[in-house]
């Protein structure tokens, strides 16, 4: 089947299985007739399990990583049970960020609402943003 074949059948776009193919996830053969690569229903199997691991979070090297262990025969499950387990650890990390981020934002527009707006000055853009401290600064 051809790329865009593959892509509808999938429910993805055309791009993202060139995208796939670019990095070698999959591999097409090209027909010597009219040069169009033709995509296997190995290939199809793999953008099917690139797709799930993607949206269990891995990233493309982690997928790299999990398809190299397993073109060698190896079993890729404790390789994917670790990676995933750093992921969870980076989400968390990445949810509490967002959490407070979210907090200060909440605080902000709680605090803006009771100013004026200001023109800018030579010493200031806009004084909302640079009177504003929650008590943390970063840089």
């Amino acid at each position: 089947m051809h790329v865009n074949q593959l892509a509808r059948d999938i429910g993805v776009t055309g791009d993202t299985v060139r995208y796939y193919t670019r990095i070698g996830f999959l591999n097409p053969v090209k027909n010597p007739v009219n040069g169009y690569k033709e995509y296997s229903p190995k290939d199809r199997r793999l953008l099917r399990f690139i797709l799930s691991a993607r949206q269990l979070g891995f990233s493309v090297n982690d997928i790299g990583q999990i398809l190299h262990t397993a073109d060698q025969g190896i079993s890729p499950c404790p390789l994917a049970r670790r990676l995933i387990q750093q992921r969870l650890e980076e989400n968390g990390k990445s949810f509490r960020d967002s959490a407070q981020l979210r907090q200060r934002m909440l605080s902000a527009v709680a605090t803006w609402n009771q100013k004026p707006d200001r023109a800018p000055t030579g010493d200031m853009v806009c004084h909302l943003i640079e009177e504003f401290s929650d008590g943390e600064h970063t840089s």
